[in-house]
């Protein structure tokens, strides 16, 4: 699973430029977390577009940590971007005021949150003619650890072929400030979550066994016989079979000749 970071960071940064230019548009706007992952998407995107060309987006929760403010900003710090502050606690709290919202799980109330973060990174996007940029990573994708339209929705997204643990990697080739690198992964949905507890699995661990089921087409049997036991590899396997729809754009029912994404397909740049 070790890759060379020079040759990655080469072809993600060309990846945006291409995927961008050829567009029209050379800016990027970025949902700027605190996160590893929106971390590598900025350092990439300073490095093909330039520190003035990407807008960093901060959009904390009552419930944020201080810690996640913290570290966005060590990055704005170190690459100079433009950023924007922006709380979504008053979006946020308007959808759930009708309900007690000590009975609103923490997943409803977590989508709500993806999807106003989304809400304003589009609306940024149409503001500075920039595209958003992703920064969900193949673990994430393959294990459906997102919201459907909400952090899962970007233009391009430089991460999601690598997985979380070679996302470090890279980071530490970045040079990203190693207080982002070290912390423990979290969306920070609510106070003290954290991926790898709602997994119940760490991220190496898991990563090992998606790389030889999914890029070594590893069988059920081969995963058991290398040391995986069958309770993990049934339950990684639901989450990637079940979570596929967020993988896919939506479903359309076929009623003529040719029918979007089903035969009439190209890509997103035909005819530009």
């Amino acid at each position: 699973m070790k890759l060379n970071n020079t040759i990655v960071e080469k072809l993600l940064i060309e990846f945006l430029r291409n995927e961008t230019y050829k567009i029209g548009v050379k800016k990027a706007v970025i949902g700027l977390s605190g996160g590893i992952d929106s971390a590598v998407s900025t350092y990439l995107a300073v490095r093909a577009f330039g520190a003035e060309n990407v807008k960093c987006i901060l959009m904390p929760y009552k419930s944020s940590s201080k810690e996640s403010v913290i570290d966005a900003m060590r990055v704005v710090n170190d690459l100079k971007v433009p950023y924007e502050k922006i709380e979504i606690t008053d979006m946020v709290d308007a959808f759930v005021k009708n309900e007690h919202e000590e009975n609103m799980s923490n997943l409803r109330k977590g989508n709500i949150m993806a999807r106003c973060r989304m809400i304003i990174l589009y609306d940024q996007s149409a503001k500075e003619n920039a595209l958003v940029i992703g920064t969900s990573n193949k673990s994430e994708i393959l294990l459906g650890y997102s919201t459907l339209f909400g952090d899962s929705a970007s233009a391009i997204n430089p991460l999601g072929d690598l997985y979380k643990t070679q996302l470090w990697d890279l980071a530490r080739h970045l040079q990203i400030p190693k207080e982002l690198i070290e912390k423990q992964p979290s969306a920070d949905l609510w106070e003290g979550q954290s991926d790898e507890n709602e997994f119940g699995f760490t991220y190496e661990k898991v990563d090992k066994f998606l790389y030889q089921k999914i890029d070594e087409r590893r069988t059920d049997e081969e995963l058991e016989a290398m040391g995986f036991e069958n309770d993990f590899i049934a339950r990684v396997n639901k989450m990637i079979y079940r979570n596929q729809f967020k993988r896919l754009p939506p479903l359309i029912a076929k009623i003529m000749n040719r029918t979007v994404n089903i035969d009439f397909r190209y890509n997103r740049d035909w005819m530009t």
